[in-house]
């Protein structure tokens, strides 16, 4: 969307949670690529730092000199406390009535914002969040292993859920506010489990859910926090939503 197609945004102000641990390298293009992209709409950006020791805050707070602490939020926590937490401790932060959910590794590339803005006022819809597995998604930089059991995550989740959407385990959401606060409100997980958790609950409660399609690039710089433990994790938590919705 070019610039003069935000007229329609009216008083809306999206706020960008992205949560950090160890991305000193990956910080500070992530910041500059949504503010490239987000030219003429209202936005801040909540970075939820769980204590990382490779200086990911001390780049935070210079990026603040450069954008202004309005529109970059530094919000840290003293050590890893789990993923769905920081999204909880990043909303309490929250200004605005719309809020996105992101890594910040790269692997969701800011240039997909405007398309998840454009869907959302085109639609009405509470949440949109970025697909994989649809046309026009994909995935760049994962062996064949790791393609296998993100789809078989998805397909196992697709079959004894029916969420009624195609990417359960993507992390790239965009939310109304306040269908964010009702649904997060419901959700026990704190790991990886969590994004799978929220979009099943949201599924259940009758909120519409729109979804544009995203290419998932592997991170470049760092390393991946996804281990066999999380992998665990997110078939204890498939189990607990079979039963539990």
């Amino acid at each position: 969307m070019a610039e003069g197609e935000w007229r329609n945004l009216g008083k809306n102000k999206y706020s960008i949670i992205v949560p950090t641990y160890n991305e000193r390298l990956n910080i500070a293009l992530i910041v500059y690529l949504i503010f490239k992209h987000l030219r003429g709409v209202d936005f801040e950006i909540i970075v939820v730092d769980d204590g990382s020791p490779d200086g990911t805050q001390d780049i935070v707070k210079q990026l603040q000199q450069v954008y202004g602490e309005d529109r970059v939020l530094l919000r840290a926590r003293p050590r890893k406390l789990g993923l769905g937490t920081a999204y909880i401790h990043g909303l309490k932060h929250a200004s605005g009535n719309f809020v996105v959910i992101m890594d910040a590794d790269l692997s969701h590339h800011p240039k997909y914002l405007p398309s998840f803005i454009k869907k959302q006022l085109e639609t009405g819809a509470s949440i949109v969040t970025g697909t994989r597995y649809v046309k026009g998604g994909g995935v760049h930089g994962w062996n064949l292993m790791r393609k296998l059991t993100s789809r078989g995550a998805n397909v196992l989740a697709q079959t004894f859920l029916w969420p009624g959407v195609s990417d359960l385990t993507g992390s790239f959401r965009l939310y109304k506010k306040s269908a964010l606060e009702d649904i997060i409100t419901s959700v026990v997980s704190k790991g990886y489990v969590f994004q799978m958790e929220m979009i099943v609950r949201a599924s259940r409660k009758g909120y519409r859910i729109e979804e544009v399609p995203i290419t998932f690039v592997d991170r470049v710089f760092g390393t991946s926090k996804l281990g066999g433990s999380e992998i665990v994790e997110y078939l204890k938590g498939l189990v607990y939503l079979l039963v539990t919705t």
